[in-house]
């Protein structure tokens, strides 16, 4: 506040004073009614987060969002499809648009069902988890296994790079979203590839306590940082309450 002193240098001090401690507290009220706005969460995925070949209410996307509430707005950016090529490409734009607090990375079942070297997935992997927290926004990573024909040294390396991934820069890791629904097959559609409608609230039970423990644990970091800033305002604003009074006291 360096500029009120000068903006009001000719009033008395008590008034200046006084004025300071309101813009204060109005800056204080605006950072904190940003703190609990809502909380955006980004679905960065293909087509198993698309809801692929079902009514797009019915994907666990949708009932992500209904399951969550008002307190938070679900975007899905998935694509049927899509590669960590493709998603590293349109990644930038959206977080620009949407400015999330959270992004769910479920890319890199095309790149394995193409053979694409795991290298090159992971390397397109790690460019969209530090772009995301170049934002300051939390990386939830969704790992996949590809079916055992692709060989058993591919199919190591390819999921490993989930793994490495979330090990390294210590992420919320699901290691296979669809494992409670792998091994019935009335879940899948007709390629035996992509879940049913039916399927869907069994694979949102799978990833919920994962979601809500990341989503509670940067709320709680939040809060905390909050308290801290709020703290230094308290002790800040007793010592402004006392010029003021010394102020009216002796005015200038």
């Amino acid at each position: 506040m360096g500029f009120v002193p000068h903006l009001f240098k000719n009033t008395p001090l008590f008034i200046r004073t006084l004025t300071t401690v309101l813009i204060k507290a109005f800056c204080i009220s605006v950072f904190a009614s940003n703190v609990h706005a809502t909380t955006t969460v980004l679905v960065w995925g293909d087509s198993l987060s698309a809801a692929y070949g079902i009514p797009v209410e019915k994907g666990w996307v949708n009932l992500l969002d209904e399951e969550l509430g008002d307190d938070f707005t679900v975007i899905n950016g998935s694509i049927s499809g899509e590669t960590t090529q493709g998603g590293l490409t349109r990644l930038p734009a959206a977080l620009q648009i949407h400015n999330p607090n959270f992004v769910i990375l479920e890319l890199g079942a095309n790149d394995g069902l193409r053979g694409i070297p795991p290298h090159i997935t992971k390397n397109n992997l790690q460019r969209m988890i530090e772009q995301t927290k170049q934002i300051n926004a939390e990386v939830i990573l969704f790992g996949m296994k590809i079916p055992p024909n692709y060989g058993v040294a591919y199919s190591k390396k390819f999921e490993g790079q989930f793994v490495e991934l979330a090990d390294a820069y210590n992420l919320p890791f699901i290691p296979f979203f669809l494992s409670d629904i792998i091994e019935n097959i009335e879940w899948f559609q007709a390629d035996q590839l992509h879940p049913t409608a039916e399927a869907q609230p069994a694979i949102l039970e799978t990833i919920l306590p994962t979601l809500k423990k990341a989503f509670k644990t940067k709320s709680t970091s939040v809060s905390k940082s909050l308290h801290q800033e709020n703290s230094k305002d308290i002790s800040s604003d007793e010592q402004e309450n006392k010029a003021i009074k010394n102020a009216v006291k002796n005015p200038a």
